[in-house]
């Protein structure tokens, strides 16, 4: 295992008053073994980074709150600026509780974080588990939990099961940056037309089913059909997907948390990247969930797509079913 630490202490910063935390949807029973938000100096935080930008922000966040940032990289997934940016890194195999949970414990880490993408899609290649070679913690987990489904819900609640029964519990990184939660109203100068508001009603309810039956958090829609569905390959994959599908261009993509969105980890998530897929691909609306969805480099985000000519607007359930009455 790469191991790489910084010495000193960080900084303590200050801690954001109650009226400024967003409350997200967690078991009760979870809450209750939480430590208080508000960091002694130097109080460390594990982070599990997968793919993309998030990781940093996060790890970024919490040591300005005064966290000391303790992070595994997934081996091949996590970016280089964490190992600058933490206060103590090392990677990680993608199949590895037990080497994951030994290095919490080791690192005196009671709560952690999950943060960035990681893809499903490896646990359906060619000689998968020789090429993962999981251990044997995985591998008791993997038959103890996941026999009936591998939906996304089950396969993450059974990895946060395995590592609180070590005493490491897992929280929302929202409780760290939940400035980085979507604002609500129009994003851009460009609104979407009659004819798209239609496909976002339509679409939104789909994409809300496929999040009630763990499925997948988007749905791309044109003309009020459904051109693609987001499911193992995710969100970037079905955009670009539905591109070759619709080649007219105009779609709407509309991407929603689940009824019951757990925020300890798969909560919807937008960026740059997702713009520059839509552009690729003809898309000319996105539309998300306010208060359940992260933006990250919102303003990048904003600038790009007023450059681009793509709509984002954030709303909730309620306004769709009031503009279908008007």
């Amino acid at each position: 295992m790469k191991e790489l630490s910084k010495s000193g202490d960080p900084a303590p910063g200050p801690a954001p008053a109650d009226s400024e935390r967003v409350d997200v949807t967690m078991p009760e029973s979870y809450r209750e073994r939480l430590i208080p938000i508000s960091p002694r100096p130097g109080e460390r935080v594990g982070l599990i980074a997968g793919r993309g930008r998030f990781p940093v922000v996060f790890a970024r966040a919490a040591q300005q709150m005064g966290y000391s940032v303790q992070c595994q990289g997934l081996d091949g997934l996590a970016s280089p600026e964490l190992v600058e940016i933490c206060d103590h890194y090392a990677t990680l195999p993608l199949a590895r509780i037990g080497k994951a949970v030994r290095y919490f414990k080791r690192r005196r880490v009671m709560n952690a974080v999950m943060a960035g993408k990681v893809e499903k899609r490896v646990l359906f290649d060619s000689f998968a588990i020789w090429r993962l070679m999981p251990d044997l913690r995985t591998l008791n987990m993997w038959f103890r939990y996941l026999t009936e489904n591998k939906k996304d819900d089950t396969l993450l609640l059974a990895v946060i099961r395995e590592f609180e029964r070590d005493g490491v519990y897992f929280r929302s990184a929202l409780d760290f940056c939940p400035e980085i939660l979507v604002k609500h109203g129009f994003l851009t100068r460009r609104h979407p037309t009659p004819s798209q508001w239609k496909d976002i009603r339509f679409g939104w309810e789909l994409a809300k089913e496929m999040g009630r039956l763990d499925v997948g958090q988007s749905v791309v829609v044109n003309d009020t059909a459904v051109i693609a569905v987001e499911a193992l390959e995710g969100t970037d994959e079905c955009i670009r997907r539905a591109g070759t599908l619709c080649r007219r261009g105009g779609m709407t993509v509309v991407k929603v948390a689940k009824p019951h969105q757990d925020m300890r980890f798969d909560v919807p998530t937008i960026g740059v990247q997702t713009l520059q897929t839509m552009r690729e691909s003809g898309a000319r609306v996105l539309a998300i969930e306010s208060g359940m969805t992260i933006l990250l480099d919102e303003p990048e985000v904003i600038r790009l797509a007023d450059k681009l000519g793509i709509a984002i607007v954030s709303l909730k359930a309620e306004e769709l079913q009031l503009r279908s009455v008007a």
